[in-house]
């Protein structure tokens, strides 16, 4: 047809320049149904535009990538030799050398994705004619399957560049930007289309959107922040869920309520799966709740040692009774979570968390209410435990108390030299002049949180002089206390120091079993009865009050204390008989006993009465069961081997009759002592040996699962609101309670599932391309 010219309007045929069905339009290329812009140029599987490239499987603009077949799929592939013929190509008006591609692999077509969002309907008339009617719009467009004609390059266009107008409105909803254009801050606007950036949205064709996934993690992130269920009606909640998904449908508060019970329901069945595996007891811990109605609630946690030994606390029930401090209301609370968790036979202790002076009410009727159903060891003498941190609260909000005329002055004169800058200075200039080291800070107090009380007591004892030279250089300044009131001031915190250092010993432990307590309980226990004859009045009287407090503690739970300790092979029983040596001196050999006795005692229950073992334990469990009826029968059936060893095997049998061997938990405490090592883990070690010791690890497993402390992992062993009756708040007395119960036991469950797995598919996304 003859050459080309080089105006726009030029057409070159096949054999000149393109292959196939290719023309060059002025600026344009052609192929099949798709053409390619200004200088665009199609290298390998690629696609270079501006200056964007696409080369091999990505797209690289600035620091964006994206997948080629985000945008290349099924009959839109280009291939080079369908394009460049020979060594060059003509571009525009420029020679390209050609960049030889990498080979490309035939790999099987994969239906587009396109088709989630359009369906192929016939052409009336013509029966071997087709259109694709797209779902959101009703659009229809022109195609042909398997030819090149009226692919899907075009329907994928009007999706992913926002042609469709149900997607435009979408966008422009959601406030993402389609275009360069800008819109204002209630997302309405004129979108401008830019001549060569644009904004395209590349994840709607991937993106899944689950209605009731989203209402479960909906109801989730309530439960876990504590949120009101009506935050689902604020006008801004509902603002900003449209603008993250628009399809999103916000649940109404009785809906989201039964989303709650929903995921509540779900997660006490994996706990009862996980629970039906436990190879021991449980041990129970009960706090109260009071409300500003007449209505209380009770609350129920289990704490236990599963099959790989670690040691684990769920909540179970959260109960609402009628008179929450009433013996019967804790005991039919209590029965009824162990028939709702299957767990009647598996009760070992339980943990009170009450006011220390109604504990011997709750112990007798709750131990004789119990005691008929269950089957509890020692005759329900380790029962009931009551919470050390408790009593470390209590015994510290009296020695406060006993001072709080002092304490009173010490926070108004630090709220007074806080409250200018200019007495602030004057007080350091005092404090420089009379040589006070600044260690410490002034800083007020927490009234709720003791130890915070403790460091303000201390840091103030550091400045006594410096607030009675301030006193008398400022007239507006008249709160100093007196020398006496410091001396009281020095009693308390001396005392204050036990019971802080132990607090934070607990605290310390990752895990603190229970074998942990009597450490600190020994040392405060001795420390007290020695200062009760302190030769200052001001000691003594404050150790007195602390002393009947915490002697009424130790006299009820030393006993479950020592046993604990004498399940850590460190200690055994040597740290008992040197403690009580040093508490009751001469007596000490009778409370020894006591201990000795106890173990022993407890030791035959386990082996005349084995727990229900788990799957994980029957085999060894049968395999132990010939070990134990031959040291309670004293004799040994030994196998020939048809040696010829048959008068052996009598020998054997006869030594083993005059000479019976000894009992787990003889030959445990025979052994030496573990040697102590600051990173030992007593329940590794228990696990380590449960084939040397099958039955005392049994029981070790339970003793140490006893909870001595109310205070979970993560909270504060300082506050009143964490170890004593608690108020809920009007909004949670206001719904109905088994809302309450699933609020607070999910939560506390959710804290322990796994994260959910990663989207396949996320939400769509704005690229720049």
């Amino acid at each position: 047809m003859g050459e080309p010219n080089g105006n726009d309007n030029t057409m070159v045929h096949d054999s000149e320049m393109g292959v196939g069905n290719e023309m060059i339009h002025g600026n344009e290329i052609v192929h099949g149904s798709e053409m390619i812009h200004g200088d665009e140029m199609v290298e390998g599987s690629g696609m270079v535009h501006d200056d964007e490239m696409m080369d091999g499987n990505e797209m690289v603009h600035g620091n964006d990538m994206i997948q080629v077949h985000d945008l290349i799929h099924g009959d839109d592939m280009v291939q080079v030799n369908d394009m460049v013929n020979g060594d060059e190509m003509v571009h525009g008006n420029e020679l390209v050398s050609e960049v030889t591609p990498p080979a490309l692999s035939r790999r099987r077509r994969k239906r587009s994705l396109v088709w989630e969002h359009f369906t192929i309907e016939p052409v009336p008339g013509e029966k071997a004619c087709q259109r694709a009617c797209c779902n959101l719009c009703n659009a229809t467009f022109a195609y042909s399957s398997g030819t090149k004609i009226a692919g899907t390059s075009h329907l994928k266009r009007h999706i992913t560049l926002g042609s469709c107008p149900t997607i435009k409105n979408q966008n422009r909803k959601s406030a993402l930007p389609l275009a360069g254009g800008v819109t204002d801050n209630d997302g309405e606007g004129t979108v401008e289309r830019p001549s060569k950036r644009r904004y395209r949205y590349t994840g709607f064709a991937n993106a899944t959107f689950d209605q009731d996934r989203s209402s479960s993690y909906l109801a989730k992130l309530i439960i876990l922040h504590d949120y009101p269920l009506h935050i689902v009606q604020q006008p801004a909640f509902t603002a900003f869920t449209e603008s993250l998904q628009p399809r999103f449908r916000v649940a109404g508060v009785d809906t989201m309520e039964e989303e709650v019970y929903a995921v509540y329901r779900k997660e006490k069945h994996n706990l009862l799966q996980a629970l039906s595996t436990m190879a021991g007891r449980i041990s129970l811990t009960i706090g109260l709740w009071t409300t500003s109605q007449t209505l209380g609630y009770v609350s129920l946690a289990g704490q236990f040692v599963d099959t790989e030994w670690k040691v684990h606390r769920r909540m179970l029930n959260f109960r609402m009774v009628s008179s929450p401090h009433s013996e019967n209301a804790l005991s039919e609370a209590i029965s009824s979570c162990l028939t709702d968790w299957s767990m009647k036979e598996k009760l070992f202790t339980i943990t009170l968390d009450n006011d220390c002076s109604s504990h011997d009410i709750y112990s007798a009727n709750l131990r004789d209410y119990l005691s008929n159903k269950e089957n509890l060891v020692l005759k329900g003498q380790l029962f009931v435990v009551r919470c050390y941190a408790n009593i470390l609260n209590a015994v510290a909000h009296d020695v406060i108390a006993s001072i709080h005329g002092v304490i009173y002055n010490i926070r108004e004169s630090i709220k007074f030299i806080k409250g200018s800058n200019a007495r602030e200075v004057r007080f350091a200039e005092i404090a420089l002049q009379l040589e006070i080291p600044g260690t410490k800070t002034l800083c007020l107090d927490i009234t709720t949180e003791w130890n915070t009380t403790y460091l303000m007591l201390l840091a103030a004892l550091d400045y006594s002089q410096a607030f009675t030279t301030m006193e008398t250089c400022d007239d507006n300044y008249n709160e100093s206390p007196s020398a006496e009131d410091w001396k009281k001031v020095d009693a308390a915190c001396y005392y204050l120091k036990f019971l802080y250092d132990s607090a934070h010993s607990i605290m310390a432990a990752a895990n603190p079993t229970s074998n942990l307590f009597f450490h600190e309980a020994w040392k405060l226990q001795l420390e007290l009865s020695n200062a009760i004859a302190h030769e200052d009045p001001v000691f003594s009287s404050i150790a007195k009050e602390m002393h009947e407090r915490f002697d009424k503690y130790w006299k009820d739970c030393n006993l479950v204390l020592a046993i604990a300790v004498v399940m850590d092979p460190r200690f055994k029983m040597k740290l008992v008989e040197f403690s009580y040596s040093k508490i009751y001196g001469m007596e000490a050999a009778k409370y020894v006993k006591v201990v000795d006795d106890a173990i022993h005692e407890i030791y035959k229950e386990y082996v005349a009465q084995p727990l229900t073992l788990t799957p994980a334990y029957v085999e060894q469990g049968e395999a132990n069961k010939n070990v134990h009826a031959s040291q309670n029968n004293n004799t040994v059936t030994l196998p020939s081997a048809g040696d010829g060893l048959l008068d052996f095997d009598k020998y054997l049998s006869e030594i083993a009759v005059s000479q019976p061997s000894k009992s787990e938990l003889e030959q445990y405490l025979e052994e030496a002592l573990t040697p102590r090592i600051q990173d030992f883990e007593i329940l590794d070690w228990w696990k380590l040996n449960t084939l040397k010791f099958p039955t005392l690890s049994k029981m070790a497993r339970d003793i140490l699962a006893i909870p001595m402390s109310m205070v979970s992992r993560g909270s504060s062993i300082f506050s009143a609101a964490t170890t004593g009756s608690r108020m809920l708040d009007d909004y949670r007395s206001s719904l109905r309670p088994e809302t309450v119960e699933a609020l607070f036991c999910t939560k506390d469950w959710l804290q322990y599932s796994p994260p959910p797995p990663p989207e396949a598919s996320g939400s769509a996304a704005v690229k720049m391309v």
